[in-house]
């Protein structure tokens, strides 16, 4: 769940179940109490998928596992409490989904909660990844981890789908020229030639709620007009296993830059070169689905 270019010092990958030991001894995230959470945070932009579960978010309660079963429309799927009793089955947490449907979950946990809200918003995405996490744990057993595991975990985490209408808007992105994309580009934003159909990535969404924190979402790109067509385009590209094979296809997008997602966005911002890193030499993209 590591950033390939490494991450700012203001972003930290949240440490999930499919985290190796070696990330998680590394810096895990720790997410603020949910009586110390502004609900006003979930109205930023990253979370408008999400506003169906507006009061499952700001509620001053944590929506019990039950409340969440009752609510959310999981399909085949049920979220069930991670205890002593649901790991004795000895299962991956990936197996465990895709064998009986059940999707560990911890009480009163942001990370969690954000994950369930996911599976509900999106399970077209959540299903194909859950599958690709499985097929690789028969090839490589429930231990080890290549590289098309870790580009599946990096999406599920920290995933953004970005949808452009003409690939050529793509260059100053392809080049890291970040005023160019956010600032002289804050028009194609607007107009819609460019912009997020979709956040997918449940760690972003905790950590969003420290709304200062500089993110990166790490980025797949389809080209075309309408949003839901793009999700169902990566969905299906995902079934097929025509992408994430490497966590390098993955085009790191510095979210605070995008025009109105961050509430300083003046010359200092795009200054803080920790944050917007130039390319790194050698460092290409793969086009737009």
């Amino acid at each position: 769940m590591t950033h390939p270019e490494a991450p700012d010092p203001g972003w930290v990958a949240t440490v999930g179940r499919h985290a190796s030991a070696s990330s998680a001894t590394r810096r895990r995230f720790v997410a603020p109490p949910r009586a110390a959470v502004d609900a006003a945070c979930f109205a930023h932009p990253l979370f408008d998928a999400l506003a169906p579960f507006s009061r499952l978010l700001a509620g001053a309660e944590w929506p019990s596992i039950e409340m969440l079963n009752g609510v959310l429309p999981l399909q085949d799927k049920r979220l069930v409490e991670q205890d002593a009793a649901l790991l004795a089955d000895g299962r991956h947490y990936e197996q465990r989904i895709a064998e009986t449907g059940r999707i560990a979950t911890r009480a009163s946990n942001w990370h969690d909660l954000f994950n369930a809200l996911v599976w509900a918003r999106y399970p077209g995405i959540k299903r194909a990844l859950n599958s690709g996490q499985c097929q690789h744990i028969r090839q490589t057993g429930p231990h080890a981890r290549n590289r098309t595991q870790a580009a599946l975990t990096q999406f599920d985490e920290s995933g953004v789908i970005v949808r452009v209408r003409d690939a050529r808007l793509l260059a100053a992105w392809d080049a890291h020229d970040w005023q160019a994309l956010f600032v002289q580009g804050a028009g194609q934003w607007a107009s819609g030639d460019i912009g997020v159909a979709a956040v997918i990535g449940h760690a972003l969404m905790e950590q969003a709620l420290l709304p200062t924190r500089l993110l990166v979402g790490k980025c797949l790109v389809v080209q075309g007009e309408d949003d839901a067509a793009c999700i169902a385009a990566v969905a299906r590209a995902l079934d097929e296993g025509a992408v994430l094979q490497d966590p390098l296809e993955l085009r790191p997008l510095p979210l605070a830059g995008i025009p109105g997602w961050h509430p300083r966005q003046d010359a200092g911002l795009y200054q803080q070169t920790a944050y917007f890193r130039p390319l790194r030499a050698g460092r290409g993209y793969p086009p737009p689905l």
